[in-house]
């Protein structure tokens, strides 16, 4: 095992599938010389040269149309996005071309694509580069949708997503970029739709994924002080849900809060929400809990940005009013 940022993790499943596989490309903003803004193509150039290693320039719509071309010839292309909120300029290659030539192909064409896509609030980055944009690509049938929590499931899931045949938004949570955790020397891939429970619990399901299992983990500790025993569960990938670790934990405590960085209108986990209550109705002990980030566009203020997006804390005030119902 070795102790590694995440973004160091993200550019070892890079290399390490480009060695493999010589089909595999990455196109990108600076990530020539300069190995890319969060750098995670740092020495790639050196390594595979200008043919492999395709520095852009600053047209999201071009390189992302770039990449579904290439991979509908065969190639399997990593593209980078600086910021997910960027996805507007460029939705239209990945929404309605990517998303859909399987489909509307009846299968002979398939697209083996990543778009890699920095998530997240928090660096004082304000409305433009501070979204969490989850919701909307899972909306979006072809597509499917991973994000990560720490270095190993980064690493296992991105090497699993360039190897996928389908289109795959990997949504990666610019503050854990540079957090460090432990990776198995020996990680090859984690398979995409399986879900991870990082903590085992009796009282309360937490069903999170990204930055918020980190907080999740550290409310759990916090509700241990007072007794309570959380189970944390990381979906890890959100498109194909893994539906049987849900109802697996949903059916062991019986009561589920759910925790996202989304906003809460129409947030991805509404979804979730509305599948437990249909589907495990009869399981559950008390409602459905939501804890999500206020419905506002992200303030550059320090003290207003922190206000907008749940923490620790508001995780455990969530559970601790559940379990008094």
């Amino acid at each position: 095992m070795r102790t590694i940022t995440m973004i160091a993790a993200v550019r070892e499943a890079i290399e390490e599938e480009m060695k493999r596989d010589e089909n595999v490309i990455m196109l990108g903003e600076d990530i020539g010389e300069m190995g890319g803004p969060w750098g995670s193509a740092k020495g790639l150039l050196e390594e595979f040269g200008p043919g492999r290693i395709i520095q852009t320039p600053i047209s999201e719509w071009g390189f992302t149309g770039i990449s579904v071309g290439a991979a509908v010839r065969g190639m399997r292309p990593i593209a980078e996005l600086m910021y997910n909120d960027f996805i507007s300029v460029c939705l239209d290659p990945i929404m309605n071309q990517a998303a859909k030539m399987c489909y509307m192909t009846g299968g002979q064409v398939s697209v083996p694509m990543v778009l890699r896509a920095p998530t997240g609030t928090g660096r004082r980055g304000a409305a433009q580069h501070s979204q969490n944009m989850e919701s909307l690509f899972a909306h979006i049938p072809g597509l499917k949708v991973i994000a990560p929590s720490c270095p190993q499931d980064a690493k296992g899931l991105l090497k699993s997503a360039i190897r996928d045949d389908d289109p795959v938004i990997s949504l990666e949570h610019k503050f854990l970029y540079p957090q460090k955790g432990e990776v198995d020397d020996s990680i090859e891939t984690i398979p995409l739709g399986v879900a991870d429970v990082k903590r085992e619990g009796s009282d309360v399901s937490i069903i999170t994924w990204s930055r918020q299992v980190q907080f999740s983990l550290e409310a759990a500790e916090k509700l241990a002080g007072r007794g309570i025993n959380a189970e944390i569960l990381d979906l890890r990938t959100l498109v194909p849900l893994d539906w049987e670790a849900v109802c697996r934990t949903v059916c062991k405590t019986h009561r589920a809060v759910i925790v996202e960085e989304d906003v809460r209108r129409c947030g991805f986990g509404a979804e979730i929400a509305a599948e437990i209550g249909e589907k495990l109705f009869d399981e559950l002990d008390a409602p459905v809990v939501r804890v999500a980030s206020l419905n506002s566009s992200v303030p550059f203020a320090p003290e207003l940005e922190e206000e907008i997006y749940p923490h620790p804390e508001t995780i455990v005030r969530a559970v601790t009013e559940l379990l008094e119902q």
